[in-house]
C-alpha cells in the first residue's frame, strides 16, 4: 500500500477533467497558435493579414466597416492602414457617395504582400494541424465555423 504522505514526482500531463473541457481545449489550442504566429510572423505583420484579406474579399471598404468585420477599434485599423499606404499597399479615397468618409482599397503591392503573408499563414496552420489528416481538418474547421456562427461576433 502507498503511503500518503510520499512524495511523487509531478504529473506529466494536465488533469483528465480540464482534458475533457471543450473551453480549455481551445484555450491551450490558441495560446499554441498565437504562438506558432508569433514565430512566423511579427505582430504588426499579422494585423496586415487580417487587413488585407478583408480587402481582398470584400472588396472596397470603410474604415469603419473594417473594423468590425474584424472586431478591431477603429484607432487600431487607422494605425494598420497607415502602415500599408506607406508601403503602397492600400489606398485611401474619399467615399463618393459620402465625402466624410474613406474608401480603403487594394493595390497590387497589397495582393503580392498579402500572398507573401498567406505562405506564413498556411505554415503556421500545417504546424498547428499536423496531427489531423487533410479530411479531419476540414472536418474541424467546419465544426469551428458553425461554433462561432452560433455565438454573436466577439472583438479581437
Amino acid at each position: 500500500m502507498a503511503d500518503p504522505d510520499e512524495v511523487r514526482p509531478p504529473p506529466a500531463r494536465p488533469p483528465a477533467r480540464l482534458r475533457g473541457l471543450a473551453s480549455w481545449q481551445f484555450s491551450k489550442l490558441s495560446t499554441l497558435g498565437g504562438r506558432l504566429f508569433a514565430r512566423h510572423l511579427p505582430l504588426g505583420a499579422r494585423a496586415d493579414y487580417a487587413v488585407l484579406a478583408a480587402l481582398a474579399e470584400y472588396g472596397a471598404l470603410s474604415q469603419a466597416d473594417i473594423g468590425r468585420c474584424l472586431g478591431l477599434d477603429r484607432n487600431d485599423v487607422h494605425g494598420i492602414l497607415n502602415r500599408l499606404e506607406s508601403r503602397g499597399q492600400a489606398g485611401r479615397q474619399p467615399d463618393p457617395a459620402d465625402r466624410r468618409r474613406n474608401v480603403v482599397t487594394l493595390t497590387g503591392d497589397g495582393r503580392r504582400h498579402l500572398a507573401e503573408l498567406q505562405r506564413y499563414a498556411d505554415t503556421v496552420q500545417d504546424e498547428l494541424l499536423a496531427g489531423l489528416g487533410p479530411g479531419e481538418r476540414q472536418q474541424l474547421q467546419r465544426l469551428l465555423a458553425k461554433l462561432l456562427d452560433a455565438h454573436p461576433p466577439q472583438p479581437a
